[in-house]
């Protein structure tokens, strides 16, 4: 019976320790979450069919590093699909342990993506363009306060701190050129999206960061994975409106952005969003549509290696591919 169990592996990871718990011989042990630890859970784990673990933030980097390197096959699972996966079991108990047992009872029961972690310059890449993200807003943040400062010392602490964040961001975007410049593929990625008018260098690159599976999807799969997808609503003969949820929601910040530009620049795209409103739907609503369509454009340009041309322009050009064209259907309504 033994045999006719997964061989799946679940990894708890907390800033100090790897709490493992392997499924088919129900063993469980504690790592070091350091460069030791790393060592000897491969050791221990030794082969596995799969070995499950949350996504962390910085805490699980250096763990996928070090696996990828041992040749262990990874996936990482989102947290909040894990907690519900152990409430459907009746499993209430929130331990380092029982986490475990759960990822490793999940990657067992699930068909879970392989997870295929960042090289290390897309993952320099993230940094910087949250880094970015991050004074900008800062930026943003600063210049709405300097408009209700009457107190002089405030005032000129918030010219300094301005331009401590111009300063800032010119070191950072001159950082993100270089790292996109040493690498010839990111930077190739990059010169296409930017192509597309409406998405900007700076955009190009946190698409690259946030979402480095583009170009290697089918359009439902993209439109998914950025939380653009439709979810139905329906029951018997009841058919609710439609919602997009779910997702990356970095990249959808990146692409709203992408779609309020694509809307006044890009000819394609600007046509569509004046069609949209033209057949009375809201604003927001038209808005999620073109960007849903910037992305699968996006998609199919980086699979096609080329540059984006306006479906306008006279000059000769391949056809775009159907993904890249077709109608996205009706627009999906924002929720609140």
């Amino acid at each position: 019976m033994e045999q006719d169990t997964p061989n799946t592996v679940g990894v708890d990871i907390s800033k100090a320790h790897l709490d493992a718990h392997r499924l088919r011989t129900g063993e469980a042990a504690r790592f070091d979450n350091d460069a030791t630890g790393f060592k000897e859970l491969s050791r221990w784990i030794g082969s596995a069919d799969r070995v499950v673990y949350e996504a962390t933030g910085r805490y699980h980097r250096d763990f996928e590093e070090a696996l990828v390197e041992a040749g262990l096959p990874l996936t990482r699972a989102n947290p909040l699909r894990a907690r519900r996966f152990a409430q459907s079991m009746g499993r209430n108990a929130k331990t380092d342990a029982a986490d475990a047992a759960v990822l490793a009872q999940m990657g067992a029961a699930l068909d879970l993506r392989p997870t295929e972690p960042p090289s290390r310059v897309l993952r320099d890449l993230g940094d910087l363009t949250v880094a970015r993200e991050a004074l900008v807003r800062d930026r943003v943040a600063a210049l709405n306060r300097r408009k209700g400062l009457r107190v002089a010392l405030l005032r000129q602490q918030c010219r300094r701190r301005l331009e401590q964040i111009d300063r800032q961001l010119r070191a950072v975007e001159a950082e993100i050129a270089r790292t996109l410049a040493g690498d010839e593929g990111l930077s190739r990625r990059a010169e296409t999206l930017a192509s597309i008018p409406g998405v900007g260098k700076a955009t190009a690159a946190g698409l690259l960061a946030a979402m480095p599976e583009l170009g290697r999807l089918n359009a439902k799969a993209a439109a998914s994975l950025a939380g653009l997808a439709p979810v139905a609503r329906e029951s018997g003969q009841w058919q609710g409106k439609r919602f997009i949820q779910g997702g990356r929601a970095r990249v959808r910040r990146l692409l709203y952005m992408a779609a309020v530009a694509a809307t006044r620049h890009n000819p394609d795209l600007g046509r569509k969003y004046r069609d949209l409103i033209g057949r009375g739907k809201p604003p927001k609503v038209a808005l999620v549509a073109v960007m849903r369509k910037l992305l699968l454009l996006a998609n199919a340009l980086l699979r096609q290696n080329r540059l984006w041309t306006s479906r306008a322009s006279n000059e000769p050009t391949e056809a775009p591919p159907a993904e890249a064209t077709e109608d996205i259907g009706d627009p999906l309504p924002v929720p609140a």
